[in-house]
């Protein structure tokens, strides 16, 4: 199954006004471009003075436009052009004073005059406005422009950020601009259909990890990339997320709250108690069946004279199948990774945990891989989800999951 890249066919106007992060600019525009965007830039004078029009020509395969006296526009309307042909107008970095002529209605150059030209009434044609501001913390926190950023967004603007951190000036606060890649993403949700808007959905990913001393434990070789891409799946599509993930390095998508854990006993104690509030569980976690009864405090030594030490285990808490008979269950999506028998495993699973759908795959074949293929298992049959990336697969997954639950009513 492929799917177009999430920016594709998408005409993203990206106005740069003056502040040092117009170094991250260049990373965004290639960032914007791979996700299948065409990109148009803009340019202030004084973004001017931190990067080059050849170089955001050169990355965006267009001249950059830098005058509302544009001579190279037919009709002289650079303004009125520019913001006709965009899907989204992107302004990265956007300084306090661009906040400030926004704020004011003021138009003293090329950018700050096609963003007050723009169509922003409600309908088809509107354009919106997204910015990211970038400026020292102190600049940040001023109440001027504290208030300048909140008339912007009365107006309709979406401030993205800022972020905290380091700041060139050698300060730590707010007012970073986002990362490219967090940028990129947050205009990808943007543009995604809200599918699952006011929805709640708790889900759990990754491996959990069984300590048979303080060194060894049990676990397997899920890598959370399946139950993290439906966590980011799920937020751009207007879900408030909860995402409990066992021992896994991956960053945690925008917009989730996430719960770190490590055992079975410790991610059963995170899921039940928040199960009845959400309207979704989705049970991607790879968790062990089975623990060790008892925890050495020490390093078990290898002796040569010794025997090989027994290992006596116990059966964990069965977290789908708890969360699926609570008075009130939220809707369940169980996985079910198998070596091989897929759509009968998956199938006994369904009626053992009673729950309305299990998404079944072979795990040996796609952990730790960045694609997979699906087979959905309900009470009506099966349906195979061709091989695709597991973004994709997410993507076709809370599609699935907002049908049936718009089915139920």
């Amino acid at each position: 199954m492929t799917q177009p890249p999430d920016l594709a066919g998408r005409h993203i106007v990206l106005g740069l006004s003056g502040g040092i992060a117009c170094y991250k600019s260049a990373e965004l525009v290639r960032e914007l471009t791979r996700a299948g965007a065409s990109v148009q830039v803009v340019m202030t004078p004084a973004a001017e003075q931190f990067i080059t029009a050849v170089t955001m020509q050169a990355l965006s395969g267009r001249p950059v436009v830098r005058s509302q006296w544009d001579e190279r526009q037919p009709n002289a309307m650079a303004h009125i052009n520019l913001s006709r042909e965009a899907d989204a107008i992107l302004i990265a970095p956007a300084s306090a004073d661009l906040i400030a002529q926004l704020a004011q209605g003021r138009a003293d150059e090329l950018l700050s005059l096609l963003c007050l030209a723009r169509p922003f009434a409600s309908g088809h044609e509107r354009v919106p406005l997204l910015l990211a501001p970038a400026m020292n913390r102190e600049m940040w926190a001023h109440p001027a422009t504290q208030r300048n950023a909140a008339q912007v967004v009365a107006d309709g603007a979406l401030l993205l950020g800022p972020g905290h951190g380091d700041q060139a000036c050698g300060e730590i606060g707010d007012g970073r601009m986002l990362e490219a890649v967090e940028l990129r993403d947050a205009l990808i949700a943007f543009f995604t259909p809200k599918l699952l808007q006011g929805r709640k959905l708790l889900i759990t990913a990754g491996p959990t990890f069984e300590p048979i001393d303080p060194v060894r434990g049990l676990t397997n070789l899920s890598s959370g990339k399946m139950g993290f891409a439906i966590a980011r799946a799920a937020q751009e599509a207007g879900a408030e997320v909860t995402l409990v993930a066992g021992p896994v390095h991956l960053d945690t998508p925008a917009g989730v709250r996430r719960i770190d854990v490590r055992t079975a006993q410790q991610m059963f104690d995170a899921v039940l108690p928040l199960a009845g509030q959400h309207e979704v569980f989705v049970a991607t976690a790879a968790v062990a069946d089975w623990r060790p009864a008892g925890v050495s405090d020490a390093k078990i030594k290898k002796q040569a004279d010794r025997a090989v030490p027994g290992l006596d285990l116990v059966e964990n808490p069965d977290i789908l199948a708890a969360v699926a008979r609570l008075p009130r269950p939220p809707y369940c999506v169980g996985f079910a990774a198998e070596s091989h028998d897929l759509a009968r495993h998956a199938r006994e699973k369904l009626h053992r945990k009673n729950v309305p759908l299990v998404v079944g795959n072979l795990g040996p074949a796609t952990f730790g891989r960045d694609d997979n293929a699906l087979l959905l298992v309900d009470a009506q049959g099966d349906r195979e989800v061709p091989a695709a990336s597991k973004r994709t697969l997410a993507q076709e997954l809370v599609r699935e999951i907002a049908q049936r639950l718009s089915a139920r009513g």
